[in-house]
């Protein structure tokens, strides 16, 4: 048996993964009355060039044979240097079957990484049949490029500004096939996630069984610009550059999710819909004990007034019994047990994205190190599977 990754005694479900998609992501699957309005994927604020997209787009959208060998040479070492658009199966679904031949993951979720600007672009100037036309053209893909792999679990997109259009695009997922549907964690223009036009949506992923995503991109990235106008030259990204999570952005990142959670609860769409799953992934999870915490203690007040929010659950056993989340690899997963509970946090690599790391599954079993096998278990599979029962492998 090759050398994985992951050790073959070990059971780890990845919760994120990625899609470097080529120019013609959207163009390739758009209903052809729309192709000519429907960008082209763009990379202008990434690490990758425009270079090396052209290169690639010049070899026929492929990788080189050479490129694909030195990357299966890496073997159990892929995920250390095997990154963004050159990483092996990055944007071709026979190379990422062996990329997760080298990682050793039983299951993988799958999410697009730029080709969501369109879809789950915030403003209301956006043109709903473009909206939804290039929401369309993505779930395609991504279903094409899951579909000869059961490891790879397709996360479709959906945006919820239009209800009844979201209510349509989601009976297409469902037949497609998709396992879980990504949607912005920013309020849908105008109206509250918990209006009654939306009440459908939630109620056919509870009774589906899919499970609904937040991921960072979902919402804008950026602080308001008034927050960076402060007579100074502009900071660096994390990664050195400017277009990226700047450290005031990064400050704040978790705000909009936090804010989207508080309002399904206060909504009572968990307490409506006891079905509903979801998780939040690369967002971080420090926040997450001190959110249901506080819920907790505000509806125990509030609903002495407010009829809406006297649950049978309390909010942190609903976050608990439908939720899962994502720590970033330098966060302490192990202080967050200790101050919440072991059944919320789940592994993810992150692959092929540089923040993701070089050796996520040693940076968690770091910090786990001096946790209870049930932890670790929790952690690395059993979490994934609460979320997706049907991932578990035999």
């Amino acid at each position: 048996m090759p050398v994985t990754y992951v050790p073959a005694n070990r059971a780890i479900y990845d919760a994120d993964s990625h899609i470097m998609e080529l120019p013609d992501f959207l163009k390739a699957y758009a209903d052809p009355a729309l192709r000519d309005e429907i960008p082209e994927v763009s990379y202008s604020a990434s690490l990758v060039t425009d270079d090396e997209v052209a290169i690639i787009m010049d070899q026929g959208g492929q990788h080189s044979e050479d490129h694909k060998n030195e990357m299966l040479a890496l073997g159990d070492d892929l995920i250390k240097s095997s990154k963004e658009i050159q990483a092996l199966g990055a944007f071709n679904s026979s190379d990422r079957s062996k990329a997760v031949d080298l990682l050793g993951f039983r299951k993988q979720l799958v999410f697009a990484t730029h080709s969501v600007a369109l879809p789950f672009h915030p403003s209301s100037k956006t043109e709903a049949r473009l909206r939804y036309g290039a929401t369309r053209a993505h779930n395609r893909h991504m279903a094409d490029f899951c579909s000869d792999d059961a490891r790879l679990l397709g996360v479709a997109v959906v945006p919820l500004d239009v209800p009844e259009m979201a209510i349509a695009e989601l009976d297409f997922v469902l037949e497609a096939g998709l396992d879980a549907v990504w949607i912005p964690h920013r309020a849908p223009i105008g109206f509250s996630c918990g209006h009654v036009d939306l009440e459908p949506f939630w109620a056919k992923l509870a009774e589906a069984g899919l499970p609904f995503l937040f991921h960072v991109g979902g919402s804008p990235l950026q602080a308001m610009k008034s927050w960076s106008n402060n007579g100074r030259a502009a900071v660096k990204d994390w990664m050195g550059g400017g277009e990226n999570v700047r450290t005031k952005d990064a400050f704040v990142l978790h705000q909009a999710v936090e804010t989207f959670i508080s309002m399904m609860i206060a909504e009572g769409l968990f307490e409506r819909h006891p079905k509903l799953r979801g998780a939040a992934v690369e967002l971080g999870a420090g926040w997450v004990p001190e959110m249901i915490r506080r819920m907790d203690d505000l509806t125990r007040i509030y609903s002495r007034a407010d009829k809406s929010v006297q649950f049978d659950r309390t909010p942190s056993q609903q976050i608990t019994d439908q939720m899962a989340f994502t720590p970033f690899p330098h966060e302490d997963v192990a202080n967050m047990i200790a101050q919440s509970s072991a059944d919320l946090y789940m592994f993810s690599s992150d692959y092929p994205h540089v923040e993701g790391g070089r050796d996520p599954l040693g940076k968690f079993d770091g910090h786990l190190a001096a946790a209870s096998d049930e932890t670790k278990d929790a952690f690395f599979t059993e979490n994934f599977l609460r979320i997706w029962p049907e991932a578990r492998s035999h």
